[in-house]
């Protein structure tokens, strides 16, 4: 059952994909990959930013709360 629904989807997706245009783009690929590339850059080094945050002072033990459950 499972290879006979498999064979008609690609059958039917290989029939449609003849005759349609393909859908249209902002920019060309390589662009769009580049432009990606780019902002997850800045990202990773925005990320990269604050990992000195957690060396800024000496670690410090929590105190006894008498409240805590």
């Amino acid at each position: 059952m499972l290879a006979t629904l498999l064979t008609t989807a690609l059958t039917v997706s290989a029939e449609a994909a003849g005759h349609e245009a393909p859908a249209p783009t902002i920019a060309p690929p390589f662009v769009v990959g580049g432009v990606l590339f780019a902002i997850f850059v800045v990202l990773m080094f925005v990320t990269l930013s604050y990992t000195n945050l957690g060396r800024r002072h000496e670690a410090v033990d929590e105190h006894a709360d008498p409240h805590r459950q």
